[in-house]
């Protein structure tokens, strides 16, 4: 299973002083070292931690594997598709959000959503899509032109940090299962199988086992826990986390 290290909140400490450091460039090259397998950044529209320069530097850098997720916003879309990272996955954005709040609603926006994937794809793109684990979406991802699905975790993550035990073990089940049978429907529709969002390093394991997923792109925990072990670190223990799971 890949590891994509998404290092937007490296650049949320540098906007926090509207400074140059720390620089997510910099911190790109030690999550390579460490061994992940890509890195992942969020160019949002209104510019909160990424910016155009460190993704043109990025694409420059990056000797694994770039992901630049993105709204369907033109401005943003027409800069992606200059700079030309390995690949794109297109979430939904509203500028009142903390962080990303749910899956693209790929129904009620086929034909958005659809003409962006061709854009970028025809730029030979990898083209992913963020959606929840429901069904009835996840049947139309197919018709989106996509190469790949990420399966929005948010909802199971949130549910691990309940503190009633009770609580917890029925809906953090019943969430874990949604996406163990989403995992299962995105493969079978012949899509590649990704997750993320508010993943962690006591809530990962059972994601992992699932085995259609082939990637995980895991940003602010990795990024919290390189506050008290460094970087290098905080990434070598997710990876050694996966790769326990894995065996």
């Amino acid at each position: 299973m890949r590891l994509g290290v998404n290092i937007d909140h490296i650049a949320t400490i540098r906007e926090a002083r509207k400074i140059s450091y720390p620089d997510p460039v910099d911190g790109a090259l030690i999550v390579e070292s460490a061994g992940a397998d890509g890195i992942t950044v969020h160019l949002r529209q209104d510019r909160r931690h990424i910016k155009e320069r460190d993704v043109e530097l990025l694409k420059r850098i990056v000797s694994t594997h770039l992901n630049v997720e993105l709204s369907l916003n033109e401005e943003i879309l027409g800069l992606i598709l200059k700079i030309h990272p390995d690949a794109c996955c297109l979430v939904p954005e509203r500028v009142e959000e903390i962080t990303t709040e749910g899956g693209l609603d790929i129904i009620s926006n086929l034909g958005k959503v659809k003409t962006t994937a061709k854009r970028l794809k025809d730029e030979g793109i990898f083209t992913t899509i963020f959606i929840e684990p429901d069904e009835n979406i996840i049947k139309r991802a197919p018709d989106c032109g996509v190469d790949a699905v990420e399966i929005n975790t948010g909802k199971y993550s949130e549910v691990e940090l309940i503190r009633k035990d009770f609580i917890k073990g029925s809906h953090l089940n019943s969430e874990l299962e949604r996406i163990q049978k989403a995992a299962f429907l995105v493969r079978s529709l012949g899509l590649e199988v990704h997750a993320g969002h508010g993943l962690n390093y006591k809530n990962v394991s059972d994601i992992v086992k699932i085995p259609e997923i082939e990637e995980l792109n895991i940003g602010h925990s990795i990024i919290g826990r390189a506050i008290f072990v460094g970087l290098e670190n905080a990434v070598k223990e997710m990876l050694a986390l996966i790769s326990s799971c894995n065996l």
